[in-house]
């Protein structure tokens, strides 16, 4: 007799690759079931929400807090024990953090699967580029990106590069004032600025309107114009997937033949519901899978799960220059120093981006310039003219996999009585390595800029969002989590699409490389099913 499922498959998390994998999957016409903790939000209420909101740049403020389903910014949701704080800004609602991320998707150099191989450090990913090539056109193609079809990505300034088998989707935006004030200066002295390809559209674009620079990419494009995960969980809905919200995934339940069998879930209210299944995708964020994973006591017999923990932790340096640069004005991110992305330096310490921070700069000069004693008239002309001056480049520092650096379970439970996360987080050598390249750079930046005043210290360390490796991907099933095809190898059912899977972390934003990768799994599953 058959066994009667729930569906052929469950999606964990409606985030923009639970969406992508959902929908790749609905599209052939499979029973898909995609489950999310938090809420289903529109677009007008966050954006009434964050022009109500005191603080801009909480990434994190606008959107509602649900005690079933914290966001990381929660006090006390996320426990930090290392020495570097790691309380990445992710949401809990249908969409999940794309609605207030940067827009940049960038593709993965051919190097970056080969970090073992050609410079002797970190992993090797069990796949090529030239395996995720298609996968990463048929993402560009869904999301709708804009870039360079003749930038050198790698930094090198040579040929069009990585390849590409068809041109970017949309042409690049237009460079603001800012953009090409630092590519000329940055460039007289020898660096290598490139176009950040982004999800925002030039041009109309599958019902997305052409960015008209707004400003506040995050926390909310204000027109949609912005690729956002509530796009791919729309699209799937409409090609007959189901969606529970507020369904707060807790167990995973594992049958005699090692596959898994059901998922149990919690609503507010408390009530347990089991569901099961043909195939299981985890595509919560990559803090809260190796959290529901450990709970569960699931596809963890190489302890890795929660290990290798990697996010771009960086620096960056805000100064007023002698001449106005407008920041403020267009996207909040567009253009890359990529100098030091890839080369032979590589074997002695990690990758090094440098990227335009362009958010409007007037709230944090206002601040200064009253904590001075600057009142008055004298205020406003003296904001005018800082503003004018101000520059920001922010610079991420490549990390590579160490099982040290780690999220684990915390001690204390949230409001449904589920453990809530603690990560552990240090830099290594290989990363602390490139520092002193990194600071030779600020200082030609503040020399070519004839910078006035250095407002930031770039001491400190800069945690990032993008968080990669804690389920991480290989060939050996004693060292990792997943295979080649994002498949646990404890379970044969259970897929993870995230960029927790990632075996190195680049200095690029992982989306795009994210959702290649989901598109991926749909196709296996799909031709298995």
């Amino acid at each position: 007799m058959a066994t009667e499922y729930d569906a052929d498959v469950i999606v964990v998390g409606a985030g923009i690759l639970g969406g992508a994998v959902a929908n790749a999957l609905a599209k052939k016409k499979h029973a898909v079931l995609i489950l999310e903790a938090g809420p289903e939000v529109k677009r007008a209420e966050i954006l009434n929400s964050f022009r109500n909101f005191g603080n801009k740049s909480d990434y994190n403020g606008p959107y509602p807090e649900q005690p079933w389903a914290s966001k990381s910014s929660t006090p006390n949701y996320i426990e930090s024990v290392g020495p570097i704080v790691q309380k990445p800004a992710y949401l809990r609602l249908v969409g999940g953090t794309t609605w207030h991320w940067g827009g940049a998707t960038w593709r993965n150099l051919p190097s970056d699967f080969k970090l073992q191989s050609l410079y002797g450090q970190g992993r090797d990913w069990p796949i090529s580029y030239d395996d995720l090539e298609p996968w990463y056109q048929q993402a560009e193609e869904e999301i709708g990106v804009s870039g360079s079809d003749t930038d050198d990505q790698s930094g090198q300034g040579g040929k069009p590069f990585p390849p590409r088998s068809k041109p970017y989707p949309m042409q690049m935006q237009a460079w603001t004032y800012l953009t090409q004030q630092v590519a000329s200066k940055t460039s007289s002295v020898g660096h290598h600025f490139v176009d950040e390809p982004n999800a925002r559209a030039t041009r109309p674009y599958n019902g997305r309107p052409i960015c008209a620079g707004n400003n506040n990419c995050a926390p909310i494009c204000p027109i949609g114009a912005q690729f956002s995960g509530d796009m791919p969980v729309r699209w799937a809905r409409e090609n007959g997937a189901k969606l529970l919200t507020n369904a707060v995934v807790y167990k995973i339940e594992k049958g005699n033949d090692g596959k898994i069998v059901a998922i149990h879930y919690k609503t507010p209210d408390g009530k347990s519901t089991r569901l099961t299944a043909k195939y299981f995708i985890l595509a919560a964020h990559g803090v809260e899978i190796p959290k529901l994973l450990l709970i569960s006591n699931i596809a963890n017999s190489s302890d890795q799960v929660g290990r290798n923990y990697m996010g771009h932790i960086g620096k960056s340096i805000s100064m007023l220059v002698k001449d106005p640069v407008w920041a403020g004005r267009g996207p909040t991110q567009q253009g890359s120093i990529n100098t030091w992305r890839d080369g032979e330096f590589r074997k002695e310490h990690g990758s090094i981006r440098h990227f335009l921070d362009n958010t409007v700069p007037n709230e944090l000069i206002t601040k200064r310039l009253i904590d001075k004693g600057v009142v008055g008239p004298a205020l406003d002309e003296a904001i005018r003219h800082d503003a004018a001056r101000y520059l920001k480049i922010a610079s991420y520092v490549e990390v590579l996999p160490d099982p040290i650096n780690r999220v684990q379970l915390s001690s204390q439970v949230d409001a449904l009585g589920i453990a809530k996360p603690k990560t552990d987080f240090r830099m290594t050598p290989y990363s602390l390595a490139a520092l002193p390249r990194l600071f030779q750079d600020y200082d030609q930046f503040r020399t070519v800029f004839a910078a006035t005043e250095v407002l930031s210290n770039p001491d400190d360390w800069v945690p990032s969002s993008h968080i990669m490796g804690t389920t991480i991907m290989g060939a050996n099933p004693k060292d990792s989590v997943v295979n080649h095809e994002c498949r646990t190898h404890d379970h044969a059912n259970l897929f993870i699409a995230s960029t927790s899977v990632h075996a190195s972390s680049t200095v690029v934003n992982p989306t795009l490389t994210g959702y290649a990768l989901a598109l991926r799994i749909g196709d296996i599953i799909s031709r298995e099913i």
